[in-house]
């Protein structure tokens, strides 16, 4: 299927919602417990609207229903939802920074059917115009296969702490898009 990623709006916000914990509930449960997957809804996992605003967050549909959603950010924060952010979310220099690849969800019902691929590709054109030289993102153990596939390499794995003295295993990881 071609898969043609359209900028989300702040009117997708509450089927983003949805979304995201659908995504969550089911398709990260192999690789984390439940009250992991909870205390990740927010810090790690969740609709941040500054993407939206910012014209880098995309969604795809199939007959007008959104069955995946991800994006790209110019600003410092890796990932989880604008709820959880306490302070500004500063901008970064495309001549220094990597841009952020952040919070790709998938329908259950449509994954591993292209796209995250899809809306890995349009990211990385407009990160590519945008004047960015890299890529980094934090990627869940879910969604790590698909950015290996894509081309980007670890930098490290680590725990993402969240409340109730739990942690999210996570991996680190980079891409350079542009010589």
């Amino acid at each position: 299927m071609n898969w043609t990623p359209r900028p989300a709006t702040l009117d997708d916000v509450p089927v983003l919602e949805a979304l995201v914990a659908l995504s969550v509930r089911v398709l990260q449960a192999p690789y984390y417990s439940a009250a992991q997957r909870a205390a990740a809804m927010g810090p790690v996992f969740g609709v941040d609207r500054l993407l939206i605003s910012d014209g880098t967050y995309f969604v795809v549909e199939d007959a007008g229903v959104v069955i995946g959603c991800g994006g790209w950010s110019r600003r410092k924060s890796l990932f989880g939802a604008d709820t959880a952010r306490a302070a500004e979310d500063a901008m970064l220099d495309p001549a220094t920074d990597s841009a952020r690849v952040r919070a790709f969800f998938i329908h259950p019902d449509w994954a591993r059917r292209g796209i995250g691929k899809a809306i890995l590709t349009a990211c990385e054109s407009a990160i590519i115009a945008a004047g960015f030289l890299n890529a980094e993102l934090v990627a869940t153990l879910a969604g790590e296969p698909l950015y290996l596939v894509c081309g980007y390499s670890e930098i490290e794995r680590y725990e993402v702490p969240l409340s109730g003295d739990l942690t999210l295993p996570a991996v680190r990881m980079t891409k350079r898009l542009a010589p």
